[in-house]
């Protein structure tokens, strides 16, 4: 038997959405990390939750193709300090938290994201 993707696992294009509807607007509104999107328009934003919709739902195995541009190239010039991450990451895990997600998805989908810290932090 074949064991489910992490695609699977989390619930799909569905679910994963979800979570990036509800973390984005907390990255969004947290007042260091806010800065990332200041003077953005409503379209380049849309745009960009989308590429990371697409983007997680195919490294986590589903049936999307990600169109976008790699982490090191999106985020190069940015100044994502090591703090930014820091703080990032309590908003990820408050995400999950809302989600109550099982143990073993909350690890897999942390060390997935934790493994871009060195494409993403200057």
């Amino acid at each position: 038997m074949t064991e489910k993707s992490l695609y699977d696992r989390l619930g799909g294009y569905d679910a994963i959405a979800a979570v990036v509807n509800n973390l984005l607007p907390r990255l969004m509104s947290d007042s260091q990390l806010g800065r990332f999107w200041e003077n953005r328009g409503e379209d380049g934003i849309n745009r960009e939750k989308q590429l990371l919709i697409d983007y997680l739902c195919a490294n986590a195995g589903g049936p999307l193709l990600y169109t976008g541009r790699d982490n090191k190239t999106s985020h190069k010039g940015m100044g994502i300090s090591e703090d930014d991450w820091t703080i990032f990451i309590g908003h990820l895990n408050d995400t999950l938290d809302s989600f109550d997600l099982p143990a073993r998805e909350r690890a897999d989908v942390t060390a997935f994201i934790e493994s871009t810290r060195s494409d993403i932090v200057d």
